[in-house]
């Protein structure tokens, strides 16, 4: 199984179509971390963006869409996009070699780390966005992986997106540009401590 990660596109049409021509044949899924076409008080307007556009190119993939709501998306989001998108947090558990490896995914800006350190099982992956800074690293037992943004980022990675990979006994979390070049990447052993 393989997911594109994506978070943070505040109604960048053109980022949006950029990522999804490098990756979208490549993918079985897509988890999106929030922030979909609301560009922000904070923010300035994205190269290409295109609320209605943007829409559309999700909503014709709205059968391979995982998604959460984001600090920027509301019941007027919601009316344009033909799939939920406002829950706080959505869990995935996957067979990993007869094991069970849990997915957290959330936009960022509800649950801070030491509550989910206190939630959820040692081994879980958290996937966030909101921060627009790209982040790949373990802390207390959890992996915590942000793709960064799309098209405002606000770190030196630039326009990024991530690339989840289950196969057999493996899982591996890529960070890569929006036109496919490979930043970093992390595999994960299949220890107890990493595996629930």
């Amino acid at each position: 199984m393989k997911f594109l990660i994506l978070s943070d596109i505040h109604g960048s049409a053109a980022c949006l179509e950029t990522v999804l021509a490098s990756f979208e044949k490549s993918v079985d899924a897509l988890i999106l971390c929030g922030d979909y076409l609301n560009h922000g008080p904070r923010n300035p307007l994205p190269q290409g963006w295109d609320t209605k556009k943007t829409a559309e190119l999700l909503n014709q993939r709205k059968d391979k869409i995982l998604c959460v709501r984001g600090n920027c998306d509301s019941e007027v989001d919601q009316m344009m996009l033909n799939f939920p998108c406002l829950n706080a947090y959505t869990t995935l558990a996957i067979p990993v070699s007869k094991k069970i490896r849990r997915l957290f995914i959330h936009h960022g800006h509800l649950y801070s780390r030491e509550e989910l350190s206190s939630w959820l099982p040692k081994g879980t992956i958290v996937i966030s966005g909101h921060t627009h800074v790209t982040v790949m690293e373990e802390e207390a037992g959890l992996f915590y992986f942000n793709p960064g943004s799309i098209s405002l980022p606000k770190c030196d990675d630039g326009n990024t997106c991530g690339i989840l990979e289950i196969e057999n006994d493996t899982v591996k979390v890529s960070l890569y540009t929006i036109e496919g070049k490979l930043l970093r990447e992390h595999n994960f052993s299949q220890s107890p401590r990493q595996l629930c």
